[in-house]
C-alpha cells in the first residue's frame, strides 16, 4: 500500500486519465445509445430501454465477482493491472461494434446486435473499473491525499463528459444524411480515446498487495462477500444508496439531454451547448469542493453540493410549461454541484474502505468494495435510460427511422421536460435523506489509521 506521505505528479496524473475512460463510457451510451436505437434503428421506446437496462443488469451481476477476483488477482501477482489492461484493450472493440450495426437490418435483428456488443463492453468496462476504483484505498492512507487524488480524477472526468457529450454528436452530425455512418464514425473516434485513458491509467495500479488474501474461491462466495460488506459497513451503505440516487438523477438527465435538444429546445445539436453548460462550471468548482471538504469536512461539502443541485432541477422544472434556452443557467448551476457530487462521495469511499480495513482486523476487502461500489454505480446510471423509456412509452413518443421526419405529441415533449426536471429534484431529495445516515468523520479515519 502506499504510504501517508504525498502522491507524485505523476500518479495523480496517470490515475485521474483513467477517467477518459470511464467517464467517456458512461457519457456517450446514456446520451445517445437509446436516441440511437428509437431515432435511427426504429426499435421502440421500450425495447430501446430493456436494451441497454439488460446490459447493466448483466454488469451488476458480474461487478461483485470482478471484485473479488481482482482481490484474489491482487494477492497472487501483487497487481490489479491485468484485469485493467484486459478492460482497456476490450471495451474501446465492443464500443465500435455496438455503433456498427449494418444498415440492412430490421428493428429485430439491429436491437439484437446492439445487446450482445453493449453486453461484451460492459463486461470490459467493468474489468477496468472495478479495480481502478480499488485504487484509491491502496495508494495512500492519508485522508486529504484522497480527497486531492479524487479531485484531479473528477476535473479530467467532466472533461471527458464535455468530450464525449459534446464531441460525440458533433462527429455524428458531420453524416447528416447518412446517420449511421455518423454514428460509426462516432464510435470509432471514441474507442480510441477510451483506450487511451485506460491503458495509461492501468500503469499505476501498485505492484505489491498490502495484505494477503487467500486466492480461490466460488462465485457464490464472490456474492456472499459483497453482502456481507453492505452489511457489516453501515457507513458503506448509506454513501452507496445515496451515490445509486443520485446516479439515477444525473443518469435520467443525461439519457434525456438528446430528447431535450431535439424536441424541447428544437435543435438537435443544442446537446452541444448543453454540455458547455454543465462541464465548464464543473471543471472550475473541482477544486474549489476540494477546500471546502479540507474546511469543513467531507460528508458535509458533499451535502452542500446535494442542496445546490436539487435547487437547480427544481428550477428547471419551468421548462414544463416555459421551454426556451435559459435552461442554460440552471444547467451551469446543476454543473458547479456535479463536480462536488462526484469528488466526494469518490473521496469518501477510500475512507470507508480505510475504516473498515483497520476495524475489521486488518482483512483487504478493497476489490469486494468497489466491486459492489460499481454494481450499485451502474444500476443507478441504467435505471436513468430505463425511466426515460417508461416515461416515453407513457406520454406516446414516436419512435422512428434514419432520414424519417416525426411530429411527437405535446404530452411526450412534456414528459421529456418532467424527466430533465421534475423527476431527478424528487430523486436528489430521496439521496439528501440516506446521506444523512453517514456518520464517518476524519477523526474515525484518522483514529483508526494511526
Amino acid at each position: 500500500m502506499g504510504s501517508a506521505s504525498s502522491l507524485t505528479r505523476g500518479q495523480v496524473a496517470r490515475y485521474a486519465i483513467g477517467s477518459l475512460g470511464t467517464g467517456g463510457f458512461a457519457t456517450l451510451p446514456g446520451l445517445v445509445l437509446v436516441y440511437y436505437l428509437t431515432d435511427s434503428l426504429g426499435v421502440t421506446a421500450l425495447a430501446a430501454g430493456a436494451i441497454v437496462t439488460a446490459a447493466k443488469v448483466w454488469d451488476v451481476l458480474i461487478d461483485p465477482v470482478i471484485g473479488g477476483l481482482s482481490d484474489r488477482s491482487y494477492a497472487r501477482t501483487g497487481t490489479r493491472r491485468w484485469f485493467m489492461l484486459l478492460g482497456g484493450v476490450g471495451l474501446p472493440l465492443a464500443f465500435v461494434l455496438t455503433f456498427a450495426v449494418p444498415a440492412s437490418f430490421s428493428p429485430l435483428p439491429a436491437a439484437a446486435w446492439v445487446f450482445v456488443a453493449f453486453v461484451i463492453a460492459a463486461t470490459c468496462f467493468s474489468l477496468f473499473q472495478v479495480p481502478y476504483i480499488a485504487l484509491p484505498a491502496e495508494l495512500t492512507d492519508d485522508y486529504r491525499e484522497r480527497t486531492r487524488l479524487l479531485t484531479w480524477r473528477v476535473v479530467v472526468l467532466t472533461l471527458a463528459i464535455l468530450l464525449f457529450g459534446s464531441g460525440g454528436p458533433e462527429l455524428r452530425g458531420m453524416f447528416p444524411d447518412d446517420p449511421l455512418r455518423g454514428y460509426l464514425v462516432m464510435a470509432i473516434v471514441a474507442a480510441v480515446v477510451l483506450g487511451i485513458g485506460m491503458l495509461i491509467s492501468a500503469s499505476v495500479a501498485p505492484q505489491r498487495p498490502a495484505l494477503p488474501v487467500v486466492p480461490g474461491a466460488s462465485i457464490g462466495t464472490h456474492y456472499r462477500d459483497g453482502i456481507r460488506v453492505l452489511r457489516q459497513s453501515q457507513p458503506f451503505r448509506s454513501l452507496l444508496l445515496t451515490f445509486m440516487l443520485q446516479g439515477l438523477a444525473t443518469g435520467l438527465m443525461l439519457a434525456a439531454a438528446q430528447y431535450v435538444a431535439r424536441w424541447v429546445l428544437h435543435d438537435e445539436g443544442a446537446v452541444t451547448p448543453l454540455f458547455a453548460a454543465l462541464i465548464a462550471p464543473a471543471l472550475l468548482m473541482a477544486p474549489v469542493w476540494k477546500i471546502i471538504a479540507d474546511r469543513t469536512g467531507k460528508e458535509r461539502a458533499f451535502r452542500l453540493a446535494s442542496l445546490v443541485f436539487l435547487l437547480a432541477t427544481l428550477v428547471l422544472m419551468v421548462m414544463v410549461w416555459l421551454p426556451g434556452w435559459w435552461i442554460l443557467a440552471p444547467v451551469a448551476l446543476a454543473g458547479a454541484a456535479y463536480a462536488g457530487m462526484q469528488t466526494l462521495p469518490m473521496a469518501m469511499l477510500p475512507d470507508v474502505i480505510a475504516h473498515d480495513r483497520s476495524t475489521s482486523g486488518g482483512e483487504n476487502r478493497s476489490g469486494v468494495f468497489s466491486g459492489v461500489w460499481t454494481a450499485g454505480e451502474t444500476t443507478g446510471m441504467a435505471l436513468g435510460a430505463t425511466v426515460l423509456s417508461i416515461v416515453l412509452a407513457l406520454t406516446g413518443y414516436a419512435e422512428s427511422t434514419a432520414g424519417v421526419l416525426v411530429e411527437q405529441p405535446a404530452a411526450a415533449v412534456a414528459g421529456i421536460a418532467v424527466a430533465f426536471s421534475a423527476l431527478p429534484a424528487v430523486l436528489m431529495v430521496l439521496s439528501l435523506v440516506t446521506l444523512s445516515r453517514y456518520r464517518l468523520r476524519e477523526h474515525d479515519i484518522v483514529g483508526t489509521a494511526a
